[in-house]
Order: C-alpha cells, then sequence, then structure tokens
C-alpha cells in the first residue's frame, strides 16, 4: 500500500508498505521503524465515507485499497493525559482510540530493558471494561469469564507488541513470566483445568510471538529481517539468533527512509577522507557517523565481520571520542559516567572485601600498592585490577604490560581482548604510577591507543565491546558482567550466582 504521511506542515512523506498488517499494534511497530518515530502518537485517516475528514483509525483494515493519506499526531504525556476506566465513563470515538493505545512503548530499535515483574500493559477500553467486571466477579464467587477468540485475540496481540519492544527473541522463562503476571493482574483470566492457571496462555503467547515476527518479517522490519533462515554449504540451518544480549535499546535500526545503502555508503566515504586528513573536522565526523549508524550495525550484526575489517571502514569509530558517541547511540546512556558513578559507588566495599582475602597474595599487593599510594584515581585502578583475581579468575591474558622498547607484537600474541599498560616501570611496582601509553586491544591488535589511565581503559573498553557487538571473554566472563551490570547498571536484573552474590555482600552495612 503507498500512504502519503504527514507528520507536520512542513514534514510530509511518502511511504511503500508491502504488507499491511491485521493489527494497529503491527502498523504502528512499522510506522515507527520506518519513520523513526520516537514518542507516542495516535494514528488518523482521510476517510472517503465522510468526504475525506479525518477519522481515529481503529484497525488497519478501515484504510482505503491501494493508498491513503495518514496524520500522525504526537500524544501527550502520560502524566497530562489518563483515561480511568470506571462504570460513569463515557468516551467518544477519539478519546476511546486514545485510551487504547495509550500505553504505546518506544519503538523496537529503541528497547527497553525487560522488567521482573512484566509490567502487563493497558488492553483497550472495552477489554479493560470486562476485564474489570470479571476481576469483581472472581473476587466475590471464584468464577472465570469465557475467552472468547475475539478477545483472546486483542490480549495477545497487544502483550505481544509489548514483548517485541523489549525483546525481539524472549526466552521461555520470559514467556512463562508474562504468562504469570498476565492471570495474576486478572485472576479472571486463570484456566479452571490447569494447575498454575496460565499455562495455556504460555503457550499462545509462544505461538502468536512465532506468528508475529513473521508479519514483520514480511514487513521489512531489520530486528528479525537479521534472522532470516540461512543455509550453509551442506543444506544445514544457521540458528544463531541475533539479538540484543546486554541490553542494547538501539540494536539494529533501520535504514532511514530518506536513505538508501547507496547514499550511506557516500557518507562513509566522505567520512573515511575527512578522517584522514591531517586536522579533521570534528563535527563533519560526528554528523557522518550519527547519520550511518544504521549501516554502521547493519555490517556489524549481520556480517560479524573481523576488528581489522570494520577497523578499515570505520577507523573513526576506534577513538575515544566515537566509542563514546557509539555508546550513546546504542544504549541511550553516557559511557563514562554511568560507569565511573556505579563504580564509585561500591569503592569502600570493593576495598573493605579486599583487605580481608589476605589468602589471595594478587589482592594484598594491590592493597599494599594501593596504601602507599593512596588516591580516588587509584582506588578506580584498585578495584578494576583487583576484581578478577577476588571473582577467582585469571586476567593474566587480559591485562599486558610491556616497556617502551619491547616489541609489540610478542606482547599481544594470543591475545583476543586486552588492555596493555606500556611503561618504564614494569617490575618496580605493582601497578606503574607513570605510563607512556595504555592501550586497547582486540585480535592481537592495537585498536585503540594513547588512554590517559587505566580506569577509562575499562570503561572504553566496555564501549567498545558494545560498539563491535563482541562477546566477553570466557575466562572473565564475571568481571565484565560486574561492569555490566553493578557499574553501568545495565541488565542488572538477572545476574548469575556468583555476581549476584558480590552484589549482596558489597550491599551489606556489615560484612
Amino acid at each position: 500500500m503507498l500512504l502519503r504521511v504527514v507528520l507536520a506542515p512542513d514534514d510530509i512523506r511518502r511511504l511503500l508498505i508491502e504488507e499491511i498488517p491485521e493489527t494497529l499494534e503491527g502498523f504502528k511497530l512499522i510506522l515507527r521503524t520506518k519513520l523513526n518515530l520516537g514518542y507516542e502518537f495516535v494514528i488518523q485517516y482521510e476517510d472517503p465515507d465522510f468526504q475525506n475528514e479525518l477519522i481515529n483509525l481503529n484497525c488497519p483494515t478501515e484504510l482505503p485499497k491501494d493508498k491513503a493519506t495518514l496524520k500522525i499526531i504526537q500524544k501527550m504525556p502520560p502524566d497530562q493525559h489518563l483515561v480511568t476506566v470506571s462504570d460513569s465513563s463515557t468516551l467518544d470515538t477519539a478519546s476511546l482510540s486514545s485510551a487504547s493505545s495509550s500505553t504505546e512503548t518506544s519503538p523496537p530499535d529503541m528497547m527497553k530493558n525487560w522488567s521482573e515483574p512484566f509490567s502487563i500493559p493497558t488492553f483497550s477500553y472495552d477489554v479493560e471494561l470486562k476485564l474489570k467486571r470479571g476481576n469483581e466477579a472472581y473476587a466475590k464467587d471464584g468464577s472465570r469469564i469465557e475467552v472468547l477468540k475475539g478477545l483472546k485475540s486483542e490480549i495477545l496481540d497487544r502483550l505481544v507488541g509489548e514483548m517485541f519492544r523489549i525483546d525481539a527473541y524472549p526466552s521461555q522463562v520470559q514467556i512463562e513470566e508474562v504468562a504469570k503476571a498476565l492471570v495474576e493482574k486478572h485472576p479472571c483470566l486463570r484456566e479452571v483445568g490447569s494447575t498454575d492457571g496460565w499455562y495455556c496462555w504460555k503457550y499462545s503467547l509462544n505461538f502468536k510471538m512465532g506468528n508475529y515476527r513473521h508479519k514483520l518479517r514480511a514487513a521489512g522490519c531489520t530486528a528479525v529481517l537479521v534472522n532470516k533462515t540461512r543455509m550453509f554449504e551442506d543444506g544445514k540451518t544457521k540458528r544463531k539468533i541475533k539479538k540484543p544480549r546486554r541490553s542494547e535499546t538501539n540494536f539494529l535500526p533501520d535504514i532511514p527512509d530518506e536513505d538508501t545503502f547507496t547514499s550511506l555508503e557516500e557518507d562513509r566515504k566522505t567520512l573515511l577522507m575527512e578522517f584522514k586528513k591531517v586536522n579533521p573536522n570534528n563535527k563533519i565526523i560526528d554528523a557522518a557517523m550519527a547519520n550511518t549508524y544504521a549501516l554502521r550495525r547493519k555490517e556489524i550484526v549481520d556480517d560479524e565481520p573481523l576488528v581489522s575489517m570494520v577497523k578499515s571502514r570505520w577507523p573513526a569509530l576506534f577513538s575515544e571520542r566515537q566509542i563514546l558517541a557509539e555508546f550513546s547511540r546504542l544504549m541511550s546512556t553516557d559511557l563514562l559516567s554511568s560507569f565511573f558513578g556505579g563504580l564509585d559507588e561500591y569503592l569502600p566495599r570493593f576495598l573493605d572485601l579486599f583487605r580481608k582475602k589476605d589468602h589471595i597474595a594478587e589482592l594484598q599487593d594491590i592493597v599494599r600498592w594501593l596504601d602507599a599510594h593512596d588516591s580516588n584515581q587509584n582506588k578506580r585502578t584498585a578495584v578494576l585490577l583487583g576484581m578478577p583475581h577476588f571473582l577467582r579468575e585469571e586476567p593474566s591474558s587480559f591485562l599486558k604490560t610491556c616497556e617502551p622498547t619491547d616489541p609489540v607484537e610478542d606482547t599481544l600474541k594470543g591475545t583476543s581482548v586486552g588492555i596493555l599498560i606500556v611503561s618504564e616501570e614494569i617490575g618496580r611496582y605493582v601497578v606503574p604510577i607513570e605510563t607512556n601509553d595504555i592501550c586497547l586491544v582486540l585480535e592481537e591488535q592495537l585498536a585503540v591507543m594513547n588512554i590517559s589511565d587505566i580506569p577509562k581503559a575499562f570503561g572504553l573498553m566496555m564501549g567498545l565491546m558494545y560498539a563491535l557487538n563482541v562477546d566477553y571473554p570466557k575466562h572473565l566472563k564475571y568481571t565484565f558482567e560486574v561492569m555490566q551490570k553493578l557499574f553501568l547498571n545495565v541488565g542488572g536484573c538477572s545476574c548469575s550466582s556468583r555476581v549476584n552474590g558480590l552484589r549482596n555482600r558489597l550491599l551489606y552495612k556489615k560484612l
């Protein structure tokens, strides 16, 4: 269908959608993705039955065939626009549509984190009214409502749309959480023949989620297109699912409608030429990096190139300035302020724990070094360098040191991910006081150089691994989990047992 979409008097766009979804949720999802809409909105369309007057859209099937004109109206913030379901409520068509869509969340390429317990969204007005009556009857005599096909479909569509905006590929445990949360909030939906009361809801959500992804794939949604079935040469199916695994909020955005792969590739070449200048213009580089973000993410996530290839095509990405900017685009938060804020919060508790581990020689060496060179910056360094030892991990292949005259190639051999400290004081102190250089290492190559201090190197390493979609090193998985979930406060709702135990100890007032 060909659409004329009015966003503002001076912003009217032409949009072609091959297949229109059956539900309003799915249609809104496509519009958000294609038009990069980061706000709540109501859709109106020109109805030929009323001389092309604008009418609120309640279902995509109401649209005229072949082509239509839409108007997107940004909604008021939730605190300014609240709808309460009550017996005395009287709503016209416009407010009814507003109530049904008042809980729309962010677009799929700007996801939020999975909450525990799962927050059941508000359904359309008529569904909420039925559930309200049903819950009252359940509280009175334990009776359940009859879930007819139409009611069940509306509930599943709303839940699946909300789940997709958080995770396009939720796990069975997460789907189970949604089913549990649904019957806990609306006990009238509990299944009579089920012990737990939610088993069939879980099964239906699982099936509905698969259908929803299929529809979005047909509509061109990048988040699911990237996982379109591929075949190896021997005919076996490739099953690795590419999805946000570290709570990324802008993991794989679509190419903006006003751009194409060809135009973005030209922008990349212009960016490359500017970056290679003796005195490059940072404003031009910043703008070009922001504009080509979707192309870069598609290459990194879809093609999974070597770091050396990424560096040859996107050298600006391997600078401190652009690592910070890329992390902000990917996570919608500031990297270093979040990292140091979380680190500083736990500094005193970490150091107390370190001092009590007198049987770990490496920790005691670091503590003695800190006592001789006490400062807040050195406390950060001590915690970051001592944390792997405290978590019973081996950091020797991650933390590398060498003198300026040592051959770098020999030092980096076998280092897939690491931090290199170059200093003339190697061997004199546990941690060099003066450094010649601090570098980030990926795939046995220097990725980022000229970092001012060790704590910043750890923070930038986290940012670079997010930007390049690189897995954490297995031998330091708990160390990186702490940096992500405790320091950056990203995805902290679910931790491994070891990290969860550490967090509990850090939060104790007394050891």
